[in-house]
């Protein structure tokens, strides 16, 4: 089924609407509007008030009005590059309207001596004279009946005027079908939103400035709208994925309570509630897709590892993907030593793996000798056949999209288990729009033991005396990290490079005391740099963020994060918590250039007020917006055109709820609600879940 004949017209090219001609086409494209459904998304930023004032006494310039005056003296340039000048009187006061490179005649024309004209613009003041340069309007008493109160204020590119769009938005407005309604009405009702179609008038010929607010009905209703479509795409997509074959992995414990003893510790209270909400979906015939959120050292590789003991004890197979090289051969080494008490046969397998180890490995995997399998994307590649992969753990820097989610299960024509984890802990908000078709658990809580890091703000200017410190520290034997932001020096960004910080400190410490590690190194030199630091040969590692997630060495005590205010509040967090990971007191030194600028002293407070994750995280979400928090190119995060995750956080919840009952009661959008549904989805460009739903 292709899209509804209904929205033909939503889906038509914007030439032909009044005064969009071949030449102002190329300029909408600039803004990213080609089509009707594009131009009537374009919601305005602003308003400009065009109510008629009565009086201007005590005015204060800068505000923009709208008078009706009387036309008094005219004042052409008497020499070349002067502007020409009229007298008018009106709201009380005497007013001078001014225009710079102004045809005589139609200065003239417009505002003829002793008529009253209608004139709205900006006042200034100049010399203790009121004026208004180039008014934006002038048209009789009659023509300004018809003004709107409040004009919309959209966003412009070059050649493109306010008066332009609102012209072609007039015209666009008048194609709109009448669309069948998609909500609930007592949803609608209780609140006070209109009809779709009567939204985007309000929005686009607003009565005040509120009708524009998140708050607003109108402009929430379109926000709702876009929520709701992408919380159904993602319900449509789980429920397919649940439709495909799954298989029930119940296991005796054996292996788990081995693995207890041999761990030595015994889990958090977080820790046996998140695996019980494991075992219990994995034990179910339908496929589990659940997303762990865990702050930074809250134990999500002991979670992972007992649904991968899980898989093992049903007889089936685990898989374990992290994000790097070095971080995968980090999980491996860190459970390595459990597999190996309990008798259960692991692989790591990379992308460095040749020749015969690799073909080994790729037949332990293939005959299911291999119980659990570490690695990176590598895994999830052609040529890697599991025997019988009963879960699939992603350890999710990358954020993958549903559609690799999907991939990934295919490696398991019997059906396997997902369950994604992250290490940033993402605001509900975020966690509902990238992973709405997920369960989400969530450990809050950290292992007994650990004490929280010292966090403190230091001037660069102090620069000497925090390598001095560093001195004696390393001279106690304590280890360092000290992150930059770049890897080599660049003329475009004005950041200090790890090349260049690694020779400084190599110069006022020793070449025996600093390693260098960065994400251009070859794999084998910074495997080398790592373990030199791990083993202690090595006291600092200057390095960029390939350090950020999960790189463990718990002896270091010092995190030294170099020009800290360029970087995101979740990912100083993340480089944070690589400290205070042993018995020792940790610092964690946040070195900033001064001036610091508003925004970035207050992200560092924070740093330095909590190690509370997901505070930080709603914090990052609301000095920065969604797109910055997860790196918009690599969050996954949809790119809403209405809605923002940060201020409409409740109406993406509502939206969940309403999405997960529709699949509920009607699975198939069979029913008028679910019809009316079908044409939101074809409206939003949600085609594919259209199509996915079709095809089962």
């Amino acid at each position: 089924m292709s899209r509804p004949e209904i929205l033909f017209p939503l889906f038509a090219e914007i030439a032909g609407l009044p005064g969009v001609g071949p030449k102002s086409v190329q300029q909408y494209a600039k803004l990213g509007v080609t089509r009707l459904v594009d131009l009537l998304f374009l919601l305005p930023g602003g308003l400009v008030d065009r109510r008629l004032r009565d009086s201007l006494v005590g005015i204060d310039p800068g505000q923009v009005v709208t008078v009706a005056v009387t036309v008094g003296e005219h004042y052409p340039p008497r020499t070349r590059g002067r502007p020409y000048r009229v007298h008018v009187q009106g709201g009380g006061v005497y007013l001078e309207l001014v225009f710079f490179h102004a045809k005589g005649d139609w200065v003239l024309r417009a505002l003829p001596p002793g008529e009253i004209r209608v004139i709205s613009g900006r006042i200034e003041s100049y010399d203790g004279r009121l004026q208004m340069p180039h008014p934006d309007l002038i048209v009789t008493e009659e023509e300004a009946q018809h003004l709107d109160p409040f004009e919309p204020v959209y966003p412009l590119t070059q050649g493109l005027g306010q008066r332009a769009i609102a012209r072609a938005m007039a015209g666009a407005l008048l194609k709109l079908p009448d669309l069948s309604e998609w909500l609930d009405p007592a949803l609608m009702a209780r609140h006070g939103w209109p009809g779709w179609a009567e939204a985007l008038k309000a929005v686009h010929r607003p009565e005040a400035l509120k009708s524009l607010s998140y708050g607003a009905p109108p402009r929430q209703r379109l926000a709702y709208d876009e929520l709701l479509s992408h919380q159904l795409a993602l319900q449509i997509a789980r429920a397919r994925m649940r439709r495909g074959k799954g298989q029930a992995s119940v296991g005796d414990g054996a292996l788990r309570a081995g693995a207890v003893a041999a761990f030595g510790y015994q889990p958090t209270a977080a820790q046996h509630r998140v695996i019980g909400e494991i075992v219990e979906d994995m034990g179910a015939p339908e496929r589990m897709m659940r997303l762990l959120q865990g702050d930074v050292g809250s134990g999500k590789t002991w979670v992972a590892l007992m649904g991968m003991l899980v898989a093992a004890e049903a007889g089936g197979q685990g898989a374990l993907m992290a994000p790097t090289e070095i971080l995968a051969r980090q999980h491996g080494a860190g459970i390595a030593r459990i597999c190996e008490e309990i008798g259960v046969e692991m692989v790591v397998l990379t992308g460095r793996d040749k020749g015969a180890a690799r073909a080994a490995k790729l037949a332990a995997i293939a005959d299911g000798s291999a119980r659990i399998v570490i690695g990176t994307h590598a895994l999830f590649q052609q040529g890697v056949a599991f025997h019988d992969l009963r879960l699939a753990v992603i350890d999710e820097q990358h954020r993958f999209g549903v559609r690799q989610r999907m991939e990934l299960t295919a490696k398991a024509p019997r059906g396997a288990d997902v369950l994604v984890m992250t290490a940033t802990p993402i605001p509900r908000t975020l966690a509902l729009a990238g992973y709405g078709d997920l369960d989400i658990s969530v450990l809050d809580e950290k292992p007994p033991g650990r004490q929280p890091v010292e966090t403190r703000l230091v001037s660069m200017e102090r620069y000497d005396e925090v390598v001095g410190r560093l001195r004696a520290a390393i001279e106690a034997g304590q280890r360092a990290y000290w992150v930059c932001p770049l890897v080599e020096e660049s003329d475009a960004v004005p950041l200090v490079a790890a090349e260049e910080r690694h020779r400084a400190l190599v110069a006022a410490l020793g070449a025996d005391n600093v390693a260098l590690v960065h994400g251009q190194m070859a794999p084998e030199e910074k495997d080398a740099a790592m373990a030199a630091f791990q083993a202690g040969a090595r006291r600092v590692l200057v390095a960029t963020t390939v350090i950020e997630v999960g790189v463990d060495v718990a002896e270091a005590t010092i995190m030294v994060i170099e020009q800290a205010e360029s970087f995101g509040l979740a990912q100083l967090h993340q480089l944070r918590g690589r400290v205070g990971r042993g018995a020792g007191q940790s610092f964690c030194l946040l070195l900033y250039a001064p001036p610091l600028g508003e925004t970035a002293r207050a992200r560092l407070d924070i740093m330095r007020e909590t190690q509370d994750g997901f505070r930080i995280a709603e914090e990052d979400l609301r000095l920065r917006g969604a797109g910055d928090v997860l790196g918009t190119a690599q969050s996954g995060l949809p790119r809403f055109r209405i809605a923002t995750l940060d201020s409409d956080a409740g109406l993406m919840s509502m939206a969940r709820d309403d999405a997960r009952l529709v699949m509920a009661r009607d699975p198939e959008l069979t029913s008028a609600r679910g019809k009316a549904l079908r044409t939101l989805l074809y409206l939003m460009e949600r085609d594919a879940s259209v199509v996915m739903m079709k095809s089962g």
